[in-house]
């Protein structure tokens, strides 16, 4: 139980502070450098620029009824998961200009465009890493994918492209390249903030020395390892290949491990992006059944 309170704690800590880097954002530089960009922030900047209603006002009232809408369509998981940041993103955004928080004027624009891309980009990632949803925009195309089968990034982005459209009308034609610029700075962000710690190099080693490497992969790095029985292409010879995922920090050890084993030793290096399972989102188990807890 305690356990359970701690993560729930932690959740909605990172559900807070993402939410208030995208109110900071915002605040201190999408407003007072006036940006455009795309989503219910972008709808909320062309309702003050043309009728003075508040952001937040805006942002509180379309967030809200984006929720219920979502939550009848939806269902009750969808719910849970959003409700949290349509109250929070809204109230922080009115917190910081009650409080009077002063934006900052770049005599360059495009570095405000730099910093609100970053903020905005880490704080979407922290609250999606923390398993909840954004909502706004979000919503009308989930519940298109739900109802028409219609793809949900195609439908935010064509949002985004109308509510930039919209936005045109009061914005010179730098403004509108510096949106389009925030919204590609603030989507590559978030792809990098949710492959934080997450991302992982797999290792494919063909060799004579398998059996060797094998154990010297889960001696020197204890990284697990599989054996993959395999056929060579031109001299059809069966032998097994090694296959490992391990940290990028390891992968010059690993290399060197190889070598020193098998200077002839054909690898195979990639990216991956995110893995789960015994040893990385699970305790290590050895075979004495000692449990190592994952750093």
């Amino acid at each position: 139980m305690q356990k359970k309170w701690k993560s729930a704690a932690g959740k909605l800590a990172m559900i807070v502070l993402g939410n208030l880097l995208y109110a900071l954002a915002v605040t201190v530089f999408i407003v007072p450098n006036q940006l455009i960009t795309g989503g219910t922030t972008g709808l909320a900047l062309f309702f003050n620029r043309t009728a003075g209603i508040p952001i937040s006002a805006f942002v509180s009232v379309f967030n809200i009824t984006m929720f219920l809408l979502g939550a009848w369509v939806l269902g009750k998981q969808f719910a849970v998961t959003t409700v949290m940041s349509t109250v929070i993103y809204p109230l922080l955004l009115g917190i910081l200009e009650r409080a009077g928080v002063t934006g900052i004027v770049m005599e360059e624009r495009l570095v405000a465009v730099l910093y609100a891309g970053c903020l905005i980009g880490a704080g979407i990632g922290i609250v999606m890493r923390a398993g909840a949803s954004t909502g706004g925009m979000d919503i009308p195309a989930l519940i298109l994918k739900k109802v028409k089968n219609v793809n949900v990034s195609m439908t935010i982005y064509l949002c985004d492209c109308v509510i930039l459209g919209l936005q045109m009308m009061n914005s010179d034609a730098h403004a509108i390249l510096y949106g389009i610029l925030l919204i590609a700075v603030y989507t590559l962000v978030l792809d990098k903030a949710l492959m934080l710690g997450g991302a992982r190099m797999q290792v494919k080693v063909i060799s004579r020395e398998y059996a060797a490497i094998n154990r010297l992969l889960a001696e020197r790095i204890d990284c697990g390892t599989s054996l993959i029985h395999m056929e060579t292409g031109y001299l059809h010879k069966e032998q097994d290949m090694v296959l490992a995922v391990i940290s990028s920090r390891d992968l010059p050890k690993v290399n060197q491990l190889v070598l020193d084993a098998d200077p002839e030793a054909f690898m195979i290096i990639s990216q991956i992006n995110e893995v789960r399972g015994r040893g990385f989102t699970l305790n290590k188990v050895y075979r004495g059944g000692e449990q190592k807890d994952m750093v």
